[in-house]
């Protein structure tokens, strides 16, 4: 196992973001434990939702006396994300066959998104793509099962500092994707909205208002060029 996480950057990097998602995992099942909601539902919440943020706020939602259709609809506000995902992948990543397509965007998460798309090789988007996405919703369902039996002991994940992990992955990975001046434009634009949007929108909805910065990856005007 050594031998090939030294020798596989692919794998190396998808057990790196594992390491993180364990933590992260092992306490959304105790919260949702402490919250009331039984094992057996913390379970398939992890098999058929699994999207982490989404399943923190609809525990959170639920213990404020949010209706059902309330976070459902949460729920799918925070995931729109995904339609742009699965545009950015295609059937390059994904495949054409249906079976293949329903899985792959069942394991869609920003992480294997960015993984993919920071590779140059169609074989390797691949390879990054599904690698990283099934390594991520088993290490995310084996420790939440154990975060909830273990109950509230882990408490917020926040304060193991590990709520910074997955955003320092995502941009060690994006980076060298940022090659070109309109691709330096749109990150830092969506950047910049979706920091001036988070004291003020709720959790989820900054990174949907940070897509406004695709419009920059338009062509500029001619006498702007000039300029």
């Amino acid at each position: 196992m050594r031998s090939i996480l030294r020798t596989d950057p692919i794998a190396r990097d998808a057990a790196a973001l594992c390491a993180a998602a364990v933590v992260v995992g092992l306490s959304f099942g105790a919260i949702a434990s402490a919250a009331g909601v039984p094992l057996g539902q913390i379970l398939v919440m992890n098999a058929f939702v699994y999207a982490g943020g989404a399943q923190f706020l609809a525990v959170g939602l639920a213990g404020a006396g949010a209706t059902a259709a309330a976070i459902v609809l949460a729920g799918l506000l925070l995931n729109a994300r995904h339609l742009p995902f699965g545009l950015a992948v295609g059937n390059e990543v994904l495949g054409d066959r249906r079976p293949a397509r329903l899985l792959g965007s069942h394991l869609m998460t920003d992480e294997s998104v960015a993984f993919a798309l920071a590779q140059d090789d169609p074989a390797r988007r691949r390879r990054a793509y599904w690698t990283t996405g099934i390594a991520l919703f088993l290490t995310w369902n084996v420790s939440a099962a154990v975060g909830a039996v273990a109950g509230s002991a882990l408490g917020d994940p926040n304060t193991f500092g590990i709520d910074a992990a997955f955003p320092a992955a995502l941009l060690a990975l994006t980076l060298p994707s940022l090659k070109d001046r309109a691709s330096v434009r749109v990150a830092v634009a969506g950047a910049v909205l979706a920091l001036a949007t988070t004291p003020f929108l709720p959790a989820g909805l900054p990174v949907l208002v940070a897509l406004v910065g695709l419009a920059l990856a338009l062509p500029l005007p001619k006498a702007v060029r000039r300029s």
